[in-house]
């Protein structure tokens, strides 16, 4: 194998492009089979404590971008994204900046191989370790943000070819992607809202799971905590007067 041209060049020469490209409609589709698939782990591990599934998942999330790594033709997700997106047009990305990208997704699932399918090492640190990981794969499949080329773009302080969105290539929006002041109001207001509804859950729901009560810690300020505590401790004292027969 040419080093050189492995260093260089990644995906493939598509006339009309001066850098090889990829597809990135099948980047998107791998990113959200990835993310559908992490969730489903997830939701069969606390619902079934199943831990078996989780080790699969992130053993085959290891392989496949160990295989990305090397070349976009092997790699399973993008082959099952190329197959549903097989109608699409497609939209080509540069290929050294996806694979910058997928190198920094192998090595946050380098340390999961080793503490979740070699050894099972539960904390909430390893585990927000994923959460990150598919938080990334999310922002890929749904926003097309690849938040690994705006890395690569810092890195090389220049522009690269046919960023994903075409941002590099975008100097003025067009005037369906501008905002209204009624439509900023509504997404500020969503935004807010969203927010402010996951915080009164964490804070107001008591937690079933170790990960869930250092959530509901997480968001309470130390005084919560203590009133929090006293709370529970009156309750337990009125629960034991209730039931003392003398």
């Amino acid at each position: 194998m040419n080093l050189r041209k492995f260093l260089t060049e990644y995906g493939e020469h598509v006339p009309g492009y001066d850098v090889t490209v990829i597809n990135e409609r099948e980047a998107r589709a791998a990113a959200g089979l990835l993310f559908m698939l992490g969730m489903i782990v997830i939701f069969v591990g606390i619902g079934y404590n199943h831990i078996i599934v989780a080790r699969v998942y992130l053993a085959f999330m290891f392989v496949d971008f160990t295989a990305r790594m090397i070349s976009p033709k092997y790699a399973p997700s993008l082959l099952i994204g190329k197959f549903v997106t097989r109608n699409q047009k497609p939209e080509y990305t540069g290929g050294l900046q996806k694979r910058f990208a997928w190198t920094l997704g192998w090595f946050i699932s380098l340390p999961m191989m080793w503490w979740f399918v070699l050894h099972w090492d539960i904390t909430f640190y390893k585990v927000m370790v994923c959460v990150l990981c598919l938080t990334l794969m999310f922002l890929e499949a749904a926003f097309s943000i690849c938040v690994g080329c705006m890395i690569y773009k810092w890195i090389i302080r220049e522009d690269p070819s046919h960023c994903p969105g075409g941002v590099c290539e975008m100097r003025k929006k067009d005037p369906i992607q501008t905002f209204t002041p009624l439509q900023t109001l509504i997404a500020t207001v969503t935004i807010i809202a969203l927010a402010v509804g996951v915080y009164l859950f964490l804070a107001k729901t008591e937690s079933k799971t170790f990960f869930g009560e250092f959530l509901h810690e997480l968001v309470l300020t130390k005084k919560q905590l203590q009133k929090e505590k006293e709370e529970k401790f009156q309750q337990e004292l009125d629960r034991e007067f209730e039931n003392d027969d003398f």
